[in-house]
């Protein structure tokens, strides 16, 4: 199995194919689902998200949905 580069990031699973700017926007994207953001509930660091578009913070425990990947800062 291949292993993933650091230039290529999370994208490296997918290897030679595809191009690298499809695997540069890929890894943007899910760098940005994959962190903690902002809730819009109590304002806090602490959403995560669970599936497409579920989303639960983890400081006042309230499960929502939102957005697919990431929430949008208003």
């Amino acid at each position: 199995m291949a292993t993933k580069l650091k230039k290529t990031k999370s994208a490296g699973r997918f290897g030679a194919r595809y191009g690298s700017t499809l695997k540069a926007k890929l890894t943007n994207v899910e760098e940005k689902q994959r962190k903690r953001q902002t809730c819009p509930i109590c304002q806090k660091a602490g959403a995560k998200r669970l599936s497409n578009g579920i989303w639960q913070c983890s400081k006042c425990n309230k499960k929502f949905a939102s957005n697919t990947y990431h929430l949008q800062e208003d």
